[in-house]
């Protein structure tokens, strides 16, 4: 469909989405992470999965990434064009070229900033929500992240993680960079587990795993900066976004295990000037059924996030997932599904009080999506790095 690129001229651009149908249930409408994550090409997948369970998907290509990024003339849309309440805008510019009345909006990670600006902007347009992996307020989230990674790896407050935390201070006191550490934590633990990252932290330490410590290193690095991927990973017209909305930039606090760490390694940055809503005071105002999932191994956007979200959203539901980490949407595709069927079930009956009780089932489904392989490729590299010291190959980045 076609909409207005904004920013003082009449010039247009071609706005994508795709469905997948049937169109008998309340449609759910799917907003990736990122920004800079497109949704045509990559997610072909769980939209498969989603049809085969008789779901009615929407998905929209982000407006300046992949398939919308450029206008009528052939001419990338430019960054002052791209916002998030223009976005959030779109979003309801493709409901109505649908023909779709409401539906359940689910967001992963930054999706879920778009699907709460959407409930702001919008509300007559939501019939649910699902928050995968959820932001809720720039600087006061990045407290949150800043604290639980601390209190997990650092000061070893989870009994069951103390091991980890002793071979994380271990590589701390080796005098290790900082960003590098940051980007290993955050990729092992969440990919591969806590003991893979113990083995690797503490290995790294004494001078070995030194080829596969920056493979992993890298891996962190890529999802902040470097060209992209053509169709699937675009952020240069997004960086507005990014750093000026939601403050991916925001300066280190120069205490260890920061996540501002691996931003700042990335190179200059445009400065933070403010996000377009003020979440904490406007979610207290939604009236639909919310559910929350949130990764038990989950760093980017923690558990006391998805708490603080659930305590301020009348009647949201927690839905805790065993073993994940950061986004169900690409990790874990198949409890991004099940969750999404069982919500657009429920929207017109029950509502979503009994999603708890989906958690145990949730936590044993086998997982779908680049968690399954990566992670095997870490905990393998790790391990046969120990034996036969080059294993860097094993890792690949993106894969799935």
């Amino acid at each position: 469909m076609d909409r207005p690129v904004g920013v003082g001229t009449d010039t247009r651009f071609r706005l994508t989405y795709v469905r997948t149908g049937p169109r008998g249930r309340v449609p759910v409408l799917i907003l990736p992470g990122g920004p800079g994550l497109a949704s045509a090409v990559p997610y072909r997948r769980i939209r498969a999965l989603a049809a085969r369970d008789g779901l009615d998907v929407i998905m929209m290509e982000h407006r300046g990434v992949g398939l919308s990024r450029r206008d009528e003339h052939g001419h990338d849309l430019p960054g002052e064009a791209v916002t998030i309440e223009r976005v959030v805008d779109d979003i309801a510019a493709i409901l109505d070229h649908a023909g779709v009345p409401r539906a359940v909006v689910y967001g992963s990670s930054y999706g879920t900033y778009l699907a709460q600006g959407f409930g702001v902007r919008h509300p007559a347009r939501v019939a649910g929500m699902i928050l995968d992996s959820p932001m809720l307020s720039v600087e006061q989230d990045l407290e949150m992240v800043r604290a639980h990674r601390r209190r997990l790896f650092l000061e070893g407050s989870d009994p069951g993680l103390a091991r980890v935390a002793a071979a994380v201070r271990e590589a701390i006191d080796a005098g290790l960079p900082q960003d590098e550490i940051s980007e290993i934590v955050q990729i092992t633990y969440e990919f591969a587990g806590p003991d893979v990252l113990c083995a690797l932290s503490s290995e790294r330490a004494r001078g070995r795993l030194r080829r596969t410590w920056h493979t992993v290193s890298r891996l962190g690095r890529s999802e902040v900066g470097g060209a992209g991927v053509p169709y699937y990973a675009e952020t240069d017209l997004v960086r507005g976004i990014m750093y000026r909305e939601l403050g991916f930039g925001l300066p280190v606090d120069g205490e260890p295990l920061d996540p501002q760490s691996i931003f700042a390694a990335a190179g200059p940055h445009p400065p933070f000037v403010a996000e377009p809503f003020d979440l904490p005071s406007r979610i207290v105002e939604f009236t639909w059924p919310t559910a929350v999932l949130s990764g038990e191994r989950d760093l980017r956007t923690p558990r006391p996030v998805a708490e603080r979200i659930v305590d301020l959203v009348p009647g949201a539901v927690l839905v805790p997932v065993a073993g994940m980490g950061h986004s169900a949407l690409d990790t874990h595709q198949l409890v991004a599904v099940r969750v999404s069927d069982s919500c657009s079930e429920a929207v017109t009956a029950r509502g979503f009080e009994n999603l708890h009780a989906l958690a145990p089932m949730l936590s044993r489904l086998p997982k779908r999506g680049m968690s399954n392989t990566l992670g095997r490729s870490i905990a393998a590299a790790v391990g046969m790095g120990r034996r036969a010291g080059s294993v860097a190959a094993l890792i690949r980045p993106g894969g799935s």
